[in-house]
């Protein structure tokens, strides 16, 4: 009996050692990404934000700084429902490549195929408007926006609205971010569908992805654990100005957790929405007319961390910023959500993906 009691202390002391190891480097990645955050979201009587940092799939780190509501003091939690931004585009693009898995359309397809008095329609394609290359006029930069900008818009409206301005340049040209050119997927979605985007979004994708914290934003609606946006005056924090929602419409209009955003990255992992043919377009770099690359796919931008490979993309609506970097060799996500316009994650996010990516490998976690 005696040969096994040192054996059994060695197991032991083993475990002991991993363990107190793991206790260890949990605290070193708490404690540096804690600094981070402090740096950039220290008022914690303010708005802020709720960051969290996964690994394979699961949460590692979470984080929630400040006040989801001013008025009644609530503070800000992980459960919190914040409006994503332009994080949106990436759920109109999976929706339009999910469209054509199911052989209803093709990116090559020119707009006109579906759209047959669109100006330019027949050079105008669908991966044009996907990769920000189209040159359509974007109508956030339209004067006349305002005069729109609380109005109850159709789609159909939305695109007749910037479809006659001149266009900046020929398709394929240049890229240039454009928020019309996603309002435009949004419609084609729904003519190809024969459903209303955001019943797109909610059935084939929400739904698929057991994202149920998530939907098309709404101020009418009562919203559970609703994170309340604002701007920053020089008077103080002030509510978030009030548009109508189907300005942005597929272009930016959805609202999320960063749970539900985990379970949107675990989906596209698994191939639950699509194979992996299709989901690669969107991750996918491509060229201009003159053979010159551009880093950015179908809804994201591809880039690096110190040239470790990186897909992100961020976010910004009135009273709210957002972003998030996935990095696919680690299977690490990192996502920051902001309910003050004032306080823009993007720098954070990039930060902190640059902190754990050294830290694994220097191997502290």
């Amino acid at each position: 009996m005696t040969k096994f009691k040192y054996p059994l202390f060695l197991l032991v002391l083993s475990v002991f050692i991993t363990t107190s190891t793991l206790s260890l480097h949990a605290q070193r990645l708490d404690a540096g990404i804690d600094s981070l955050i402090s740096r950039d979201f220290n008022d914690p009587n303010g708005p802020g934000g709720v960051f969290m940092v996964s690994r394979k799939g699961k949460p590692v780190y979470q984080k929630a700084i400040g006040k989801a509501n001013l008025e009644l003091g609530d503070n800000l939690s992980p459960e919190n429902v914040f409006e994503l931004g332009s994080m949106t585009k990436q759920f109109t693009a999976v929706a339009v490549l999910m469209l054509e898995q199911e052989g209803k359309l093709k990116v090559e397809d020119p707009i006109s195929k579906y759209i047959s008095d669109y100006p330019n329609g027949e050079k105008i394609t669908i991966h044009h408007l996907l990769t920000h290359t189209s040159g359509i006029k974007d109508f956030t930069k339209m004067k006349a926006l305002s005069d729109i900008a609380q109005k109850e818009m159709t789609p159909k409206m939305m695109v007749d609205f910037f479809k006659n301005e001149p266009a900046d340049f020929a398709p394929g040209e240049k890229f240039e971010y454009n928020n019309s050119g996603y309002v435009l997927l949004g419609y084609l979605i729904e003519i190809v569908s024969g459903e209303r985007y955001e019943d797109f979004i909610k059935k084939h994708i929400f739904d698929k992805a057991g994202m149920g914290r998530s939907l098309y934003a709404s101020d009418r609606k009562v919203i559970d654990k609703r994170a309340y946006g604002y701007h920053k005056k020089e008077s103080g924090y002030v509510n978030k100005t009030i548009i109508s929602f189907s300005v942005p419409f597929s272009s930016g209009s959805l609202m999320s957790t960063t749970g539900d955003m985990l379970k949107w990255q675990n989906a596209l992992n698994r191939n639950l929405l699509l194979d992996a043919k299709e989901i690669n377009k969107a991750f996918s770099t491509y060229k201009l007319n003159n053979g010159v690359e551009y880093a950015y796919g179908y809804g994201w931008h591809i880039r690096d961390v110190e040239g470790t490979p990186t897909r992100e993309h961020g976010g910004s609506i009135f009273g709210f910023k957002t972003m998030a970097v996935y990095i696919p060799s680690e299977d690490i996500y990192i996502i920051g959500l902001s309910n003050c316009d004032c306080n823009s994650p993007t720098k954070l996010v990039g930060d902190i993906a640059t902190f754990v990516l050294r830290g694994i490998k220097e191997k502290h976690w």
